[in-house]
């Protein structure tokens, strides 16, 4: 192939060419992200049933949902939450790959089985099937510029004029309405209903009956008699819409013709539907809209639509309204996207530049850049073919291979340039003998390197899309550079080229002078270590093998983690103030927060959410969203991390609320804190208490642990609880059944939903509630009628009693167990790892009955764990067998891979250096250093081999190739570490994500060139002896090393 190229140039460029252009034409379609979507696709479940306490929520509605979804194709697991507002939220993970719209098919089928085991109110509510990220992508808000609208006003606009926009935006799982939408509010006053012996529900059934829509027909309407001339709609007034008609509806007649209206016994007012929430932005009221993606939404994609609606819809906003978007989660994918490009560039110029140094002539050094673009073209299309995006991972993968990719074209160039320099031939034939003799390592190289990466695209799993991901972009850069190196360097080095000029002795002037001579005395102290070294290969190998040893035991001392936690540009701050805190109480809280944050420098934006809080829904919970300025605008000081130990720090003194603030994790919808999660389930039904009590005592021993800090149950904590003790007998001899009670209470209580009215063309609801001054107390409760089967009111005292006690304010259940959610962090010096581990050690320690599992985020770090090892032992077994197949030999395969152990040497150092964990970064990492070292082998070895069967010895073949490839390998090394060297020194988004990968790789691949160099051919001889049977291989054992004459430097024209 390279012969028919180096004839044939023009058609070089062309097929360089149509890469290039198919490669262009693919970047603008790649969707852009931060990462590909790893966590397991997820369905969520919700519904209301208002009034309910978290038991009966999770006894009635939650467990009969939950036993319907055991047995849902392709389910994960599944986590639900039953809290003290009536609400339920169950979501179901799928096993990733599965086809989410298939799944939500199957899920609300269930949930239609099991519709008829649920309460009417559920029923009545509804229950929301969704396709979601649990990840907030961004927050939307509406203020009144001038006052005039109060948070129900904004938020009826919103649900109106924005909230169905946005939820038909392409990429949009799921739009929340932190507010609330007007609806008709009757506030009854009991002590009015007891003057005309009434009760609540003469209120509901008299609103049901009078508030009803009429199909009342027309008239005319056939069958009709022959002479009808006329036909009509007939319309009857049934569903009522102002506030007065509602007051006008009679509850009762009496005989003398008075009435009792609905006015005489409440307010009535346009109110809102649900007063749990409140949003404010920067301390100030609003309404607020929570954004989360759809599943296999793109974020960029997505927030952009948000962005480019909410100024569309803007421009018919009244006046007095504005909208804002205070907290968007797309700037750090835009800013590490952007990061990850400049190192990209800042890599082809440092390879550049130490290609110039040591080939000394920019037509030499033109010919391997020219093949980056197109490489990395080629893999924009590969990308876009395998439905993959632009993230992290790919570019990741593009920068590492930079180095990789001049390698090829560097081994053609310096190969043409010394047959030029040493034999006098013209560039066309120096290049076809340089082929010949390098064709074969090329091949060699790029299958090795292939076969390394290969492996990874077929793990399983949430883990297995990280490696698929790099894998992918890896090999089709790869592929493409060695095609390059086989068809447009051939053909680059025969046209390009000029003949070399002098012998091969002239020397250059300024610094090329003195580093050649500087590199030509390296190489001639570095044959005679190697003719050393050969003279010694049993303690060199001896050596080898205690080295091999400390990696081991380094390696396997090495802290385990999944992704490093970046500054994202934005944190979140959980309030929570004590169970029994009223809501004027938590939002005392949340201004104490804000006022903190208002004179802290770094924060740009504050949006705060009462009622919402990762840890459940209640009125004594709260969440604050904080986006931070620009990182170009924050110093060390003001980091994410650093803002977040300050707020801890300045908020502990807080007595009336535990507040707490943290960093979003590296990967959306894997858990809402970069701590691990923890499930303690309740397997042997010990109960609430118990198991409460059990979680209690893991917390208490983890935080005493010298390698867990910040371990706390994560959820809402036991609430006071009025328990209503009826006397069911006494209530049977007033004439009362116990539904009657059950109705008044709730309908006082918790507020009933009667029908809906139209309200300036929308539908809304009307809702029934005693009036706030009569639900504060629990005395209230007894002073309710009901109406017995006599027509007569008994107040609730005279057959029931008030208890005070404590009780769950929320229910979490995992995988169908009753659960208490766990959440926290190693202490500095250690790593998630180590916290899982230790978190296991404790948790074995419990009694028996107690289980446990992992969600989220170290779910996947256990599983890329497990999956480590094994991925790393395919790659050597792979890369073996292409070795072997390729050479026809069981031997140079092993003397190949045993440069491996050399690059994991550096890898492990150079991580342990900076305090780096065995993450996902550091496996791919390895995985690459393994293909390198395997590289820097080949070279060396297939020369070796070429020699010998020319007839020379196996000790003077392997010398000679070592001269001739010193000077090669140590460009390839140098020029891969400068491409990796910007990811090294990277600061502000994503700098974490690029030094963890970077540092390893860098560190393996300086051990590799240098060690490497010395232990290459002490491991063929070694081995070439070792299994040698015949006459050969014994005289050459016998045989002392052969002189080499060592070259001068070399000549670059």
């Amino acid at each position: 192939m390279p012969a028919f190229f180096i004839e044939r140039p023009v058609f070089a460029w062309v097929v360089a060419l149509f890469i290039c252009l198919i490669g262009a034409i693919s970047i603008p379609l790649l969707a852009v992200a931060q990462y590909p979507i790893i966590a397991p696709p997820s369905i969520s479940i919700s519904t209301n049933y208002p009034g309910a306490s978290p038991e009966e929520l999770y006894n009635s509605v939650t467990r009969p949902i939950e036993e319907e979804l055991n047995g849902a194709s392709g389910i994960l697991n599944f986590e639900s939450t039953s809290d003290s507002l009536g609400q339920v939220e169950i979501i179901a993970n799928f096993r990733p790959g599965t086809d989410t719209t298939t799944a939500s098919v199957d899920v609300q089928n269930r949930i239609k089985r099991v519709e008829a085991r649920l309460p009417p109110a559920v029923i009545q509510q509804g229950i929301l099937v969704e396709e979601a990220s649990s990840a907030v992508l961004q927050i939307i808000t509406l203020r009144s510029t001038d006052g005039s609208l109060d948070e129900v006003g904004l938020g009826d606009f919103m649900v109106r004029n924005v909230v169905g926009e946005i939820r038909r935006i392409p990429g949009v799982g799921r739009a929340t309405l932190y507010s609330t939408e007007q609806s008709l509010r009757i506030w009854v006053d009991p002590e009015k209903l007891i003057g005309f012996n009434l009760t609540t529900d003469d209120v509901t059934k008299a609103i049901a009956a009078q508030n009803a829509q009429v199909a009342s027909g027309s008239l005319g309407a056939e069958p009709s008699v022959p002479d009808q001339k006329v036909s009509a709609l007939v319309l009857v007034k049934g569903q009522l819409s102002t506030p007065d008609e509602f007051g006008s509806i009679v509850l009762h007649a009496n005989a003398d013709g008075s009435v009792v209206r609905l006015r005489d016994v409440a307010r009535i007012e346009i109110g809102g539907m649900g007063y749990q929430f409140t949003t404010r932005l920067n301390g100030k009221p609003t309404a607020g809209l929570s954004v989360m993606l759809a599943p296999s939404g793109n974020a960029l994609a997505t927030a952009a639509a948000v962005k480019s609606k909410m100024e569309e819809l803007s421009k018919f906003f009244p006046a007095n309204v504005a909208y804002d978007i205070p907290y968007d989660i797309t700037p750090v994918v835009k800013a590490a996207i952007e990061k990850v490009l400049h190192t990209l560039v800042e890599a082809v110029v440092l390879v550049f530049f130490v290609m110039f140094l040591f080939l000394q002539n920019i037509r030499y050094t033109l010919i391997p850049t020219i093949v980056v673009p197109v490489a990395l073209l080629g893999a924009c299309a590969v990308l876009l073919l395998t439905g993959y995006s632009i993230n992290m991972l790919t570019l990741f993968a593009m920068v590492m291979a930079i180095g990789i990719l001049v390698d090829d074209a560097i081994v053609v160039v310096e190969n043409v340039e010394r047959i030029m320099t040493e034999e006098g031939l013209p560039p066309k034939e120096a290049t076809r003998k340089a082929m010949t003799q390098i064709t074969g390592a090329i091949v060699g190289i790029t299958l090795v390197l292939m076969a390394v990466f290969v492996p990874m695209a077929f793990f399983p799993g949430s883990v297995g899309i990280i490696y698929r991901q790099f894998s992918i972009t890896m090999v089709a850069a790869i592929g493409f550079s060695a095609l390059m190196a086989l068809t447009l360097t051939p053909a680059l080095c025969a046209t390009l080229l000029k003949p070399a000029k002098g012998d091969h002795g002239a020397a250059k002037r300024g610094i090329f002078r003195w580093f050649n001579n500087t590199l030509d005395a390296s190489r001639g102290h570095y044959v005679k270590t190697v003719s050393w070294s050969l003279a010694r290969k049993g303690r060199v190998m001896m050596v080898y093998l205690a080295l091999v040893g400390g990696v081991a035991f380094a390696f396997l001392r090495m802290p385990g983690g999944f992704l490093p936690v970046d500054d994202q540009g934005f944190i979140t701050v959980d309030v929570q103030t004590p169970s029994d805190s009223s809501f004027s109480r938590t939002k005392a809280a949340v201004e104490r927060v804000e006022k903190y944050l208002e004179n802290r420098s770094g924060i740009q934006d504050v949006t705060s959410l009462t009622g919402f809080s990762f840890l459940g829904q209640g009125i004594n919970t709260a969440q604050a969203f904080i986006t931070l300025k620009d990182w170009s605008e924050r110093g060390a000081g003001d980091s994410a991390a650093a803002i977040v130990n300050d707020i801890n720090a300045a908020m502990i003194g807080v007595r009336d609320a535990k507040i707490t603030a943290q960093q979003p994790p590296p990967i959306d919808n894997l858990g809402n804190s970069s701590g691990f999660s923890f499930r303690l389930q309740d397997r042997g039904q010990k109960g609430y208490a118990g198991l409460l009590a059990a979680a209690r005592k893991l917390v208490v021993d983890a935080n005493a642990s010298p390698i867990l800090q910040k371990v706390y149950i994560e959820g809402l904590p036991e609430g006071p609880i009025v328990n209503l003790v009826v006397d069911r007998e006494k209530a049977s001899a007033f004439g009362i059944s116990f539904a009657d009670v059950n109705n008044t209470i709730s309908t006082n209580l918790g507020s009933a939903y009667i029908n809906n009215f139209p309200n300036k063309g929308r539908m809304q609801r009307v809702i029934v509630q005693a009036d706030a001054m009569d639900r504060m107390n629990p005395a209230d409760i007894l002073k309710y009628n009901v109406k017995n089967n006599r027509g007569d009111l008994v107040p609730l005292s005279s057959f029931a009693t008030i208890e005070w006690g404590k009780g769950p304010s929320q229910i979490v259940g995992f995988n169908y167990y009753p659960t208490v959610r766990i959440s926290g962090e190693a202490r500095t010096g250690y790593t998630s790892g180590d916290a899982i581990a230790e978190m296991e050690r404790f948790a074995g320690l419990l009694p028996r009955g107690f289980g446990y599992e992992w969600s989220g985020q170290s779910l996947q770090e256990k599983l890329s764990g497990s999956q480590a090892p094994l991925l790393l032992a395919l790659s050597v077994l792979v890369v073996f067998l292409c070795l072997a197949a390729l050479y026809e030999s069981w031997t140079i395969p092993v003397a190949v891979l045993l440069t491996i152990p050399l690059g994991v040497f550096g890898a492990v150092l150079a991580s342990s250096m900076r305090g780096l964990p065995n993450g996902v970064y550091f496996t791919v990492g390895l995985i690459t250093i393994i293909g390198l070292a395997a590289k820097d082998a080949i070279l060396i070895i297939e020369f070796a081999k070429d020699l010998r069967e020319q007839g020379k010895s196996l000790l003077a073949a392997t010398m000679e190739a070592c001269s001739l490839r010193f000077r090669p390998i140590l460009m390839t090394g140098f020029a891969f570490v400068c491409g990796v060297l910007p990811m090294v020194v990277a600061q502000g988004a994503g700098s974490l994500s690029q030094q963890a990968l970077g540092t390893g790789v860098m560190g393996g691949m300086i051990a590799v060139a240098i060690l490497a160099l010395l232990m290459v051919p002490v491991f063929f001889v070694f081995i070439q002896e070792l299994f040698s049977k015949s006459e050969n291989g014994a005289q050459d054992a016998a045989k002392t090393p052969e002189p080499v004459a060592i070259s001068s430097p070399q000549t670059h024209q």
